[in-house]
């Protein structure tokens, strides 16, 4: 069977339109590409750099935690221990060699209890240290003030907590804690609290309960500075984990935050 002429200007026009449209297409779709990986890196920069801002605020707010709490233990209790000291000081009656005795023994016990108590505080300041040791003790530490209040009976159960393999993680968590503690202090008029920090497979769960008032879950959820509850689920998603929030009147609430820690 013979081709036509016809037949064979037509195929190679045709052959030449394949050749000239495929380097076209590879332009494009390489063109296509780099710019999504263009975009990709781009918003992979933009969400590294809100990740360190928000480390940074956090850092800057559990240190603004700390500073309250080493502001409120000098006020409330070294402060006391230090008039105390003073009051009795100024009681002495040097002409009574008992009473002066025993007030000097006096005296001395709140001296040494205000060097322990400074110690502590000294200890405190240090908020990264208290971190890298873990966060079980980091979060016993922080309870160690809170029970000075005698306001509320705390349980705390932690098992199997892998070791500060994750820093920038303890302090989101930690700051997350502090942030829970603070609304239970302020508006659940509890007297109980319990704190469970577990490993559940690859994740990590903290949660915190308190038997107090109680509130509306998705009322106080709209508002963005609700009682730092959007806070606590915004910071438990950069870390790629959820906050789940259970609350039911009257009968306290339950704030369970789970983040993948492998």
């Amino acid at each position: 069977m013979q081709i036509s002429s016809k037949e064979i200007i037509s195929l190679i026009g045709l052959t030449s339109i394949i050749f000239l449209i495929a380097p076209l297409f590879l332009i494009l779709y390489v063109l296509s590409y780099n710019r999504r990986k263009k975009k990709h890196q781009e918003e992979t920069v933009t969400l590294q750099k809100n990740f360190e801002n928000e480390l940074l605020k956090t850092q800057m707010e559990v240190q603004e935690q700390t500073l309250k709490t080493v502001a409120y233990d000098l006020h409330d209790n070294i402060g006391q221990l230090l008039s105390l000291t003073t009051i009795t000081l100024s009681s002495v009656n040097l002409t009574d060699q008992q009473n002066t005795a025993e007030k000097l023994a006096l005296v001395e016990d709140l001296t040494l209890r205000s060097i322990k108590e400074v110690k502590a505080l000294s200890r405190l300041l240090h908020a990264e240290e208290i971190i890298s040791k873990g966060l079980p003790a980091a979060i016993e530490f922080e309870l160690e003030w809170l029970k000075r209040s005698d306001r509320f009976t705390i349980t705390f159960e932690h098992n199997n907590i892998p070791f500060a393999r994750d820093s920038a993680k303890d302090m989101i968590l930690f700051r997350l804690f502090q942030e829970i503690i603070n609304n239970i202090i302020q508006h659940a008029k509890a007297t109980a609290i319990f704190i469970t920090l577990e490993a559940v497979n690859d994740d990590l769960r903290l949660t915190v309960r308190d038997n107090g008032v109680g509130f509306d879950v998705d009322k106080i959820s709209e508002r963005k500075d609700g009682m730092g509850l959007y806070n606590i689920k915004k910071r438990s998603a950069m870390i790629n984990g959820t906050a789940s929030i259970v609350s039911t009147k009257n009968s306290g609430t339950a704030i369970t935050v789970k983040v993948p820690y492998q």
